[in-house]
């Protein structure tokens, strides 16, 4: 039973449903003609999307619960003694069908879905949420995975084992299997109603998202953005039966990357407020009644589960543990993030200033007036640099390079296996002695029925229980160009690449008997600093030089060039942090609410107070994603979690200054960190193993002098 079906996905509500036509008693006969009932022939037993239909999903997912329900059944109705083979290794052992299921649906759903998959998807996240409850509110499992625990100290259990012990009697707390059953029964149907509402969030975001892209009727307003820009977005309001006009689609965070370059101001404006109302225009695909009733209901499970708010009853799995510890380290980065950007405004609006722009400095001026400071400090222009930028160079002599030098692993495309859309890309991934050791998927470009941001995710887990290797994929949302033309990227695109990969080592590296505890499967504050780590390299060198060549000409990226970006590393991190902690106090705000709080009736004011509250309302700096469309915190498994990105931050910086501290980029470097860190997934205890390879607890240091947030050590 592996960590997604609890959870349902690590980044991704994983739903489905019975849906009319597909009632249970009539899937046997679609069982011989359904994929998903048995394991893949494929190597590494990877999805066969080329044999999958739509209509395969619902009975799959039936007849996925039945049997493990069966099996936690009889599980739980053991006469033998609780064991740790008959009671634990056994429940690991369950859901392998439910598992294939909730695999293939959630790459469609998250990067290729449609009205049918998410309407399936609404209707059945109720009933997989019940599912889950029949599992983790078993009063009889319960009682026999606590008589194993109880005797932990007795039994001879290797460390991974002994892990996997305390890891489902902690899940099994957490749950309410020890709850009465009046109390069960509340839970239930509140887990059921968030599990709905979540599905829905995720679907109305993706609509309204969607819904808002700025139509433009006049080229001329938009002046500053490159020719290949203006053809793709063309290109984009072609499609959408807007032919000669121009389509800015929207990424999932407040700033667009348009932003940076349109000299329009009215444009830019245009552009900022469809970012930022675009789920809250009072239509069908308004997130803000959505919003309410979830912190409601999370309010009230915290209550039940005998926590005084929801992020004190989600933190005590993960590194930080309390809300206390949170809050005391975000804390800590507030006034150095508040002086740096007071420091960007004023150079700011100096640069305005200069240009003869007496208008006061809003968000949408932030990001133009930024590059010009940018320009003007640095002499670095983003445009200057993407023609070194090209997707393909950046992932066979970048990415993959830096894997190599690393840890010795080498790539192989795979044109014969099968994909979920044609821009996807397969890789056969083998060990430095040779050895093949996984698959790994790429997605890189936005397309309109795609979720927003960029994950990392597993189509198979690894596992020595089931003798399975890893297949692992990327999702990105980097702008398509047009037929012909190469796909360039900014920096912060290259460095989005690095970071998904470095999730993707984590899973590839990945080495556990048990899938529950197998690579990515770690705390929300633990499973960013892979990524965050391996962004790193995205600047080393030897890495650099390999892959940074002009489309144009083949020559590398001048060395002046490379100096500029250096020198401009630190560049509006005031601005970028201060984002970023916004966003996660704001995330702590809602989850912080108790039963003794007034219920909340305004998003937009609730909002307001809580930036207020943590010193962070500033109108020129709004928080990276705003409550209504906040994916990470009410559908994607980030609630009460979003510091998770800073508290990994420290851990990644430090860690990479232990690299420096001993050569960089060397093999038997990485190897130290595949062995001691990507390669234990949560086999033991994270703070622990952490330490192990760092030599002490985590500094902050490193952290603040990457940031520019403190003067760096010479």
């Amino acid at each position: 039973m592996k960590q997604h079906i609890v959870v349902l996905c690590i980044f991704l509500i994983i739903t489905s449903c019975t849906m009319p036509g597909n009632t249970p008693d009539k899937t046997d006969t679609a069982n011989t003609e359904n994929p998903l009932l048995e394991e893949s022939a494929l190597p590494y037993h990877t999805i066969p999307f080329d044999k999958i239909k739509e209509s395969d999903f619902v009975p799959a997912f039936e007849k996925g619960m039945k049997e493990e329900l069966a099996a936690v059944d009889s599980i739980a109705g053991n006469p033998a003694a609780p064991s740790f083979e008959n009671t634990l290794v056994a429940l690991e052992k369950t859901g392998r069908l439910l598992d294939r299921a909730n695999a293939a649906f959630n790459a469609l759903t998250s990067a290729n879905t449609n009205d049918n998959l998410q309407k399936i998807q609404e209707a059945m996240a109720p009933r997989l949420s019940a599912h889950s409850d029949s599992i983790y509110m078993n009063t009889k499992l319960y009682e026999r995975v606590d008589a194993v625990f109880r005797q932990r100290d007795k039994l001879k259990l290797d460390a991974e084992s002994k892990r996997l012990l305390e890891y489902y009697h902690q899940k099994f707390v957490m749950n309410g299997a020890a709850l009465p059953d009046s109390a069960k029964a509340k839970l239930r149907r509140l887990n059921e109603e968030e599990a709905t509402l979540s599905t829905r969030f995720s679907n109305q975001l993706l609509a309204a998202g969607k819904a808002g892209a700025l139509l433009v009727a006049d080229r001329t307003a938009l002046a500053g953005l490159p020719d290949a820009e203006i053809q793709a977005a063309g290109e984009a309001a072609k499609k959408s039966d807007h032919e000669g006009q121009y389509l800015i689609a929207l990424t999932n965070t407040t700033q667009q990357p348009a932003l940076q370059s349109l000299t329009n101001r009215a444009t830019r404006q245009k552009l900022f407020d469809a970012s930022w109302t675009r789920a809250e225009k009072g239509d069908s695909n308004d997130t803000r009644n959505n919003i309410l009733r979830i912190a409601a209901i999370r309010k009230e499970k915290a209550s039940i589960l005998g926590y005084p708010n929801y992020a004190a009853w989600k933190l005590q799995d993960q590194m930080a543990k309390t809300p206390q510890a949170v809050n005391a380290f975000l804390s800590r980065l507030v006034p150095p993030a508040l002086a740096k950007v007071a420091a960007e405004a004023a150079d700011i609006k100096a640069m305005k200033t200069r240009q003869k722009d007496t208008t006061e400095l809003t968000p949408y001026d932030w990001d133009f007036y930024a590059e010009k400071v940018r320009k003007a400090k640095y002499d670095l222009d983003e445009s200057e640099v993407k023609p070194y930028f090209v997707l393909d160079s950046v992932l066979k002599n970048g990415v993959f390079y830096a894997a190599t030098q690393l840890y010795g692993i080498t790539f192989k495309e795979r044109t014969d296996l099968p994909v979920y859309q044609e821009d996807v890309k397969v890789y056969e991934v083998f060990d430095k002695d040779g050895s093949a050791m996984g698959l790994f998927y790429c997605d890189y470009f936005k397309r309109d029925n795609k979720n927003g941001g960029a994950w990392m995710d597993n189509f198979v887990t690894q596992s020595k229980l089931f003798d399975a290797r890893p297949v692992i994929v990327n999702v990105c949302n980097f702008p398509k160009p047009v037929k012909g033309q190469p796909a360039l990227l900014s920096f912060d695109d290259v460095t989005t690449m690095f970071h998904e990969f470095g999730h993707a080592l984590h899973g590839l590296f990945a080495s556990q008997m048990y899938p529950s505890l197998s690579g990515t499967s770690v705390s929300r504050d633990f499973v960013e600093m892979p990524s965050q780590f391996n962004e790193h390299w995205a600047l080393d060198s030897a890495v650099l030089k390999n892959y940074a060549r002009s489309y144009k000409t083949g020559e590398p990226i001048p060395q002046v060039l490379v100096d500029k970006i250096r020198n401009a590393a630190t560049f509006n991190q005031g601005y970028a942090i201060t984002e970023l902690l916004a966003a996660a106090r704001l995330d702590m705000q809602w989850h912080l609410l108790s039963s003794a709080d007034s219920a909340v009736t305004d998003v937009d004011a609730f909002e307001q107070k809580a930036l207020q509250k943590s010193g962070l309302a500033i109108a020129a700096v709004p928080p990276r994603y705003r409550s209504s469309y906040f994916l990470h915190i009410w559908a994607n498994g980030y609630s009460a979690g979003y510091y998770a990105y800073s508290w990994a931050e420290m851990l990644d910086h430090d860690a990479y200054a232990w690299f420096r501290e001993n050569g960089g980029l060397k093999r038997e470097n990485g190897q130290r960190f595949r062995d001691m860190i990507l390669s234990k997934g949560n086999s033991e205890d994270l703070a622990t193993m952490y330490k192990a390879f760092r030599g002490r607890e985590p500094d902050i240091t490193p952290l603040l002098e990457n940031r520019g947030l403190a003067p760096a050590k010479k």
